[in-house]
């Protein structure tokens, strides 16, 4: 999301879509050099070694979110399977829009893409502090303000109503939501106030980004980008409450 008006010159951004595509590609083959063997013609057979595309983008045991070719990429590891897995699902069956996640897990089946959201899930890496925000005060207040408390004149619940008080997420469904870029933040509020991204319905996502203004999405994706990961988080194993709204992903 962006207040400019100003539209990038064609042509310049064609050539900036083309190193952004030529940088992805170069990081996925490095994963892939990298995780083979020193014995020459001899490849194991490893989960490790199948998700190496997967690490690319995530980065080497995923433990903040990569940057490749401009584009920022959400940190999975740690994150409940059910949710892992729903997401996977949702890439492979046109719920979410992103054609190199669509391409890479169209062919997959159910049971291996459990295997694979089981895997990050069980990663839980140290995570590095945020680095300090540079955003004015009042925007920082309001992405706190919604985040633990909510707008109740908007109908809008707390974000910690579902993501849990540590916003470390609920099993099996529901992700947490620190450590995760600004801009990635942005997008995803974006593509589900536009209809880009949708979930199984009910959507409560969407009900409550069509809530949301473009300065109330900023201000939760910068209050939320600069907030540290305590020590040892994990997801909940169970809501600390009832959710506020009906919620397809998280019966």
């Amino acid at each position: 999301m962006t207040t400019s008006q100003h539209r990038p010159h064609p042509i310049r951004a064609s050539a900036a879509r083309t190193l952004a595509a030529a940088a992805l590609a170069s990081s996925i083959v490095t994963a892939f050099a990298h995780a083979q063997p020193q014995a020459p013609g001899r490849i194991p057979d490893t989960l490790e070694q199948r998700v190496a595309a997967c690490i690319a983008c995530h980065a080497p045991k995923d433990t903040a979110g990569a940057r490749a070719g401009g584009v920022y990429f959400p940190r999975i590891a740690g994150k409940p399977s059910g949710y892992l897995y729903n997401q996977l699902v949702n890439f492979r069956e046109g719920r979410r829009q992103y054609p190199l996640m669509t391409w890479m897990v169209n062919h997959l089946s159910d049971p291996y893409l459990h295997e694979i959201a089981d895997y990050f899930a069980a990663q839980h890496p140290a995570v590095p502090s945020p680095p300090p925000s540079r955003e004015p005060a009042a925007v920082l207040a309001r992405g706190e303000q919604l985040v633990r408390r909510g707008d109740p004149a908007l109908k809008l619940p707390a974000c910690v109503a579902c993501h849990g008080e540590r916003l470390g997420g609920v099993a099996p469904g529901i992700p947490g939501l620190l450590n995760l870029p600004r801009d990635y933040v942005n997008a995803q509020l974006g593509a589900w106030r536009n209809g880009v991204r949708r979930a199984h319905a009910p959507d409560c996502m969407a009900t409550i980004a069509e809530r949301l203004s473009p300065g109330d999405v900023a201000a939760i994706s910068a209050w939320l980008a600069g907030q540290p990961t305590p020590p040892g988080l994990r997801p909940l194993e169970r809501a600390e409450r009832r959710l506020p709204l009906a919620c397809g992903s998280a019966p």
